[in-house]
């Protein structure tokens, strides 16, 4: 990234550009927040999450919807104007998007607009609360600006949760296609397919390392007779329940799987440091009734636990820029309705 665009994006997130995006005159840190400086929030309605850097930093790819009758689409940000487009379908829901690498001229996300233009149905609470797993939901490769579809997945049941290799040769993601939640990797343009976990339960939600040495997952696999039944028999209507999700990490080839996380809590959303040292995840570890979810960072061998915010309720989705400055996260944090979970952007403080 040359000097005058760095200077650019720095001027932005400090609030010297004078844009209708930035908080004026109001702190959006909380007490122990130490690794932040100069927050901005960048979105202020709806449910807006799991928003991804472009190579270059100038840009936000997210997911976003501002009512119970929508569904997710997606979205990019430019964060030197500050102008949205959509650049999913509109059909169907979307989830999960992330920009190619090492250039910004494509982008992958996971929809089931294949299945039909409406959302599809609401998971059934009378079940607990559980996740859908639409199988309708494949995995499509975009321009950046959302022309020129192509589907990546085409079997049955559940494709999502892709994200590209930094050097942009391989796609990670999740599939069901082999009956079984599992992480897979793939070719750019969806060709060798190739699976990576294998034991019973849920892996998802996996990151390449900057290096492409290693993945980072998070996953859980039931033990008792009990979990595994009540595991397989949601399965079978394509759902899963919340879990203990423990953060593991592996060689980018599937080899020398390491679980680094080690409780009873829901951990999720592992991104890997620049430097490839340390993961910096989303856990509700600290809340005896498992409503707060914060942000914590790990080394890579499990050990030097640090906690990262403070905020009493979700932060989570974190990614670093590629050189390390600035991290965007999703937040409850200054709500304008109940509900609500909004994009933030800050400097990175070491």
């Amino acid at each position: 990234m040359n000097y005058m665009l760095k200077k650019t994006i720095y001027n932005f997130i400090t609030g010297i550009l004078a844009t209708s995006l930035l908080i004026s005159g109001e702190n959006l840190l909380v007490d122990g927040e130490l690794h932040f400086d100069n927050m901005r929030q960048l979105t202020f309605s709806g449910e807006n999450a799991e928003a991804y850097f472009s190579p270059d930093g100038t840009k936000l790819i997210y997911q976003a919807h501002d009512s119970m009758e929508q569904c997710d689409q997606i979205f990019i940000m430019d964060l030197v104007s500050g102008a949205t487009k959509q650049v999913s379908t509109g059909g169907g829901v979307t989830t999960c998007s992330y920009f190619e690498y090492p250039n910004d001229s494509k982008i992958i996300y996971a929809s089931t607009y294949l299945g039909g233009k409406d959302c599809p149905p609401k998971p059934d609470y009378s079940l607990g609360y559980i996740w859908k797993l639409y199988p309708d939901y494949d995995v499509f490769r975009a321009n950046s600006n959302g022309t020129k579809m192509e589907r990546l997945t085409s079997s049955y049941g559940y494709d999502a949760e892709a994200t590209y290799a930094f050097d942009g040769s391989k796609i990670v993601y999740t599939s069901i296609s082999s009956g079984d939640l599992e992480v897979w990797t793939m070719n750019p343009d969806g060709s060798n397919k190739t699976q990576l976990t294998e034991e019973l339960g849920y892996d998802g939600g996996p990151f390449f390392s900057h290096d492409g040495s290693k993945i980072v997952w998070r996953a859980y696999y039931p033990k008792t007779e009990e979990e595994i039944a009540d595991y397989k028999d949601l399965l079978k209507t394509n759902a899963i329940r919340p879990m203990a999700l423990q953060i593991r990490i592996m060689d980018a080839e599937g080899k020398n799987k390491k679980q680094i996380t080690h409780n009873d809590a829901a951990n999720f959303g592992p991104f890997f440091f620049p430097d490839d040292k340390r993961i910096i995840f989303s856990s509700n570890m600290n809340d005896p009734k498992k409503r707060n979810f914060d942000l914590y960072a790990v080394d890579i061998n499990g050990e030097n636990l640090e906690r990262i915010t403070y905020f009493d309720g979700f932060d989570g989705f974190p990614m670093f820029s590629l050189d390390g400055k600035f991290i965007v996260f999703a937040s409850n944090r200054n709500q304008a309705k109940r509900g609500d979970t909004n994009i933030f952007i800050c400097e990175w403080a070491d």
